[in-house]
């Protein structure tokens, strides 16, 4: 009897701490509740704004064209509002998740970014209007992404983390190869308007009911009317830290290489003579290959140093980078987009991982807030300079080579990363 109450899910974000019983389920446990709690983060983040926005933005650019008369360029602008709207709140939206917790945070924003998507499906006072909902869509964006599921991830497990985060980012990478599909069958059937409206609801109807049911922080300390206390750095020690810049180093000079690679990579592979068929299944096969890879890499994580797993996560993220430079034939375009595909898929899950280990949970979502604020500021850095590259020379390999060299060299910075602290003395 005891082991089923245990089981369910508990009544508020305090739930039973470790220490309270030696019959709750252990992590390696089908029947633990953390399980639970990983599988709805796993949909929610599916529904949510890196999934649902982002790789569906480019379904609708040709209908909004055609029926607003608005240029490629400005319906562009949209998403870059979106974009950079994201990477500025994220710290502060970090911050909101550590003193209030993941769970409400993720309520509120789910609520509004499901509203929002769906409102684009009353579009008609211009430009200004497609705009501010994008704006409003980059406010609430990590929210309703893994930024705020990964908090209360964190506080689930410890052996089973990594494998724990990895199958978290499945969800976007399943997104990544469903949503479009499912929005471009509904925009083909019923109209741009009713995709945007379904979209929306996806988010309200999925990603809502599963966050409200069971996203939950577990409590470490649980005293009778005191919040949850949780061991590790403050965000002020975390910026002075040399690990935590080391991370950021890496990410930054990543996510250029890896956006800037994954935007151009069709347009690269049709200038090499192969097909627009072949190109889009180059694509289809990185997504494939970066949600295997998010298994992978949480499976080593937990068994290997976590620099050493992200040294070589990086240098297959270079290699990928190198080939796709020298893309000759479709094979090697296949070959070259496996390899980037492996290093998105476990980049995504190796920086929350690191972050947990070397500063904990104290300001664990601010911290990797500011993360992604560089992540994102070189997400639109990559595509641009790339886009300049080719306009000046007439062609990638250039830039490529040189961001696959660099990357190469930061990768080895991963070495420099010190063994994890211990961070049991450092209580909030």
């Amino acid at each position: 009897m005891e082991t089923q109450t245990l089981a369910t899910p508990p009544r508020s974000a305090d739930a039973l701490a470790p220490s309270e019983t030696s019959f709750e389920p252990r992590e390696s446990d089908i029947s633990y509740y953390g399980w639970r709690v990983v599988l709805a983060a796993c949909l929610g983040v599916m529904a949510g704004f890196g999934s649902l926005f982002v790789y569906t933005f480019s379904v609708f650019v040709k209908p909004l064209a055609a029926q607003f008369g608005w240029g490629r360029e400005a319906i562009s602008t949209g998403f870059a509002i979106a974009a950079v709207t994201l990477g500025f709140i994220s710290p502060f939206l970090g911050r909101w998740i550590d003193r209030y917790g993941p769970r409400r945070i993720i309520l509120v924003c789910m609520s509004v970014f499901g509203c929002a998507i769906a409102s684009l499906s009353l579009l008609r006072f211009g430009l200004w209007q497609f705009y501010l909902t994008c704006f409003v869509a980059g406010i609430v964006g990590n929210g309703a992404a893994h930024l705020a599921y990964s908090r209360s991830i964190s506080t689930w497990f410890q052996r089973r983390l990594g494998v724990a985060l990895a199958v978290v980012m499945v969800g976007a990478g399943l997104g990544a190869m469903i949503l479009p599909v499912v929005a471009q069958a509904v925009l083909s059937r019923a109209g741009w308007r009713t995709a945007y409206a379904s979209l929306g609801g996806l988010a309200l109807l999925l990603g809502l009911p599963l966050s409200w049911r069971y996203i939950r922080e577990r409590a470490v300390v649980r005293q009778k009317s005191a919040p949850l206390v949780h061991s590790g750095k403050t965000w002020q020690q975390g910026l002075r830290s040399f690990a935590f810049w080391i991370i950021t180093i890496i990410l930054f000079l990543s996510s250029i290489s890896m956006n800037g690679a994954i935007t151009h990579l069709s347009a690269l592979l049709t200038d090499r003579g192969i097909s627009a068929g072949r190109a889009a299944l180059c694509a289809s096969i990185l997504g494939g290959s970066s949600v295997l890879s998010r298994i992978v890499a949480g499976w080593s994580l937990d068994r290997f140093f976590g620099p050493h797993v992200a040294f070589l996560t990086n240098i297959i993220t270079a290699l990928g980078i190198f080939f796709l430079a020298r893309v000759s034939s479709f094979p090697l375009g296949c070959f070259a987009a496996t390899l980037i595909g492996i290093g998105a898929g476990g980049e995504a899950a190796i920086t929350p991982y690191l972050l947990t280990r070397y500063f904990g949970l104290r300001a664990f979502s601010t911290l990797y807030g500011l993360t992604w604020t560089f992540y994102a500021a070189a997400g639109a850095i990559g595509p641009v300079i790339l886009g300049q590259a080719f306009d000046a020379t007439g062609s990638y390999a250039s830039l490529l080579i040189l961001l696959a060299a660099a990357l190469g060299l930061v990768a080895a910075m991963n070495l420099l990363l010190p063994k994890y602290p211990d961070l049991s003395a450092d209580m909030v």
